[in-house]
This record gives C-alpha cells, sequence and structure tokens, in this order.
C-alpha cells in the first residue's frame, strides 16, 4: 500500500481576482512540483517530514492515527497539515484509519516563499493519496479558485472557468513565437491569498468587466505577435488596477522597463510578468531582482 505522487504548481497568467466572479483564466503548470511517498508499516502512527528545495527539512510531525491528533511539537505548521489531514478523512473514512500508518516524505525542487503552489500541490497530492476530490479538500481548507488544483492536474496550459461554483478545466495550446521575449521575475514581496481573496469579495465590481476579462484571456492565448500580447497586458493591468485600486507595478517599480509588465496572482507578491526585449535579465539584475526566469525555464 506504498503510494507515490507528484503534482506541479502554477501561475496564473490572467483573470486574477476577476476569476472568482466567474472570468475565464489562463494558467499553466510550471516545471516546479512537489512530490509525495508514503511508506506503509501497518503502525498506527504516521511520521510526516517535509524536505524543501535544498533537501532541508522544514515541517516533521508525528500524528497518532486516533483522530490524527499530533504526537511532536506543535506548530502553525503542523496544525494546518493536521486540519488538511482530517479534512481528507472526513471526506473518505477509510484514509489513515487503525494500522495504515507509515512515513511520508514531501519535497519541493522550488523555494517555499515562490508562491507557485506549496499549499495546492500539497493538497493535490494529499488528495490523490486518499482517493477524493482534490476541490473538495482545497475548498475545506483554503479560499481561491482553484485553478491551482487544475494546474496541479494538468501538464499543459489551461482555460480555468467557475461556472456556477464548479470547476471547469479545458487545455490549451500556446507556444509563441515570442516566448523568448517572456520574463518571470520574483518579487519577494509574499501575499496571502485568503486575505486577497476576502478583500476581492468586498469590491463592487461592474458585471459587464467579467466578460471583458474573459476576451482578453482568449486574446492573450492567441496573440499572434509580441506587440499584440503587451496590448493584452496594457488593458488587462488598467483593468485590474482601477478594481482593486492598486498602482500598477511597471509605474511603481520599473517605470523605465522597455516592455510592458504584469502582476501575477494577487498583487503586490510572488512573480511578475515581463515581455519586452531579450536582454530583459539584465535590466532586473540590475534593479537588485535576483530570481528570473526566461519561459521556457520555467513551463
Amino acid at each position: 500500500m506504498d503510494f507515490k505522487v507528484s503534482s506541479p504548481g502554477k501561475l496564473l497568467i490572467t483573470a486574477e481576482y476577476y476569476v472568482l466572479k466567474g472570468a475565464k483564466s489562463f494558467a499553466i503548470p510550471t516545471k516546479f512540483k512537489q512530490d509525495l511517498e508514503f511508506k506503509y508499516n501497518a503502525s498506527n502512527k504516521l511520521k510526516w517530514t517535509s524536505l524543501d528545495s535544498h533537501n532541508q527539512v522544514w515541517i516533521e510531525v508525528l500524528f497518532d492515527l486516533n483522530n490524527i491528533s499530533i504526537l511532536s511539537d506543535k506548530n502553525k505548521q503542523s496544525l494546518n497539515l493536521q486540519k488538511i489531514l482530517r479534512s481528507a478523512r472526513n471526506i473518505n473514512s477509510e484514509f489513515l484509519q487503525k494500522n495504515q500508518g507509515g512515513e511520508v516524505t514531501t519535497s519541493l525542487n522550488f523555494e517555499t516563499n515562490w508562491g507557485l503552489g506549496t499549499s495546492s500541490t500539497l493538497i493535490n497530492n494529499i488528495a490523490l493519496w486518499a482517493k477524493i476530490d482534490p476541490y473538495e479538500l482545497l475548498w475545506n481548507n483554503f479560499k481561491g479558485s482553484g485553478y491551482d488544483i487544475a494546474c496541479a492536474n494538468s501538464e499543459k496550459p489551461l482555460i480555468y472557468t467557475l461556472i456556477n461554483n464548479k470547476p471547469n478545466v479545458k487545455q490549451v495550446k500556446f507556444n509563441p513565437n515570442f516566448k523568448n521575449h517572456l520574463f518571470f521575475v520574483y518579487l519577494n514581496k509574499k501575499q496571502d491569498s485568503n486575505v486577497e481573496v476576502d478583500n476581492f469579495s468586498n469590491i463592487k465590481f461592474d458585471e459587464s468587466l467579467v466578460r471583458k476579462i474573459s476576451e482578453l484571456t482568449t486574446r492573450f492565448i492567441n496573440a499572434k505577435n509580441l506587440e499584440d500580447f503587451q496590448r493584452c497586458i496594457s488593458e488587462h493591468e488598467l483593468i485590474i488596477s482601477k478594481t482593486i485600486g492598486k498602482e500598477l507595478i511597471k509605474k511603481k517599480y520599473f517605470n523605465d522597463y522597455n516592455g510592458k509588465i504584469k502582476s501575477l496572482g494577487a498583487w503586490g507578491g510572488d512573480f511578475i510578468l515581463a515581455a519586452g526585449p531579450l536582454d530583459s535579465k539584465e535590466y532586473f539584475f540590475e534593479k537588485g531582482f535576483s530570481i528570473v526566469f526566461k519561459y521556457k525555464e520555467i513551463f
């Protein structure tokens, strides 16, 4: 009854915030993944070890399978993990029952603070292990649209839409001839997705903008050249900026960049997308941003 699984991380390219209101969003699974391996030993204990991208232990917990209680030190990470495992058992009562213990090791090949899906890949891996719906497990524990779970179950770019609050996923082709002009820059300003979801839920928005964002998503995917793609970025950024009342990221940090810049996910943190000159990496390095990926390095 050993088990092993791997789930890719994610980046939301379009429809941040508006995906929660039913807009079509464009998301891409990343090369970066989280693995989970379970080794069964027929005990009533579950030893959990999470390794970061440097192979260092960042979560270590010992559970008693009776009520999945924590036998080791309690902290934020162990309590969060306990909540997820209990939630999984509530959905599937056969999961982690008496004498189904063993050792779990999870491992990441990306930094935990990058915002690429440390939580969503864990949720998906546990759901696959427990043989339950990963969206149900996600929404029992976190807020959000669920696009990250769609990415965790895909190897290709996708359009993700919430239709009557149910996930709709359609894989799409995205291999633009200008992909060498696309860069992903880590801002090192982590945002709390749950807080951002709460903030957006309190904002009054124009229903017509949901349709506009959906149209822009289609245009992003079908852009024939860099200039078309850059125009989509400009239009999309203005809509989101006006909706949430935040300054454009390009104006705030990169006003002299010879290209276009788009926020990804919750504004103000994690990664941005830059569409511009081939030597864009050097520009961001000079600005003090040392983590910059070319398109082919992340997807």
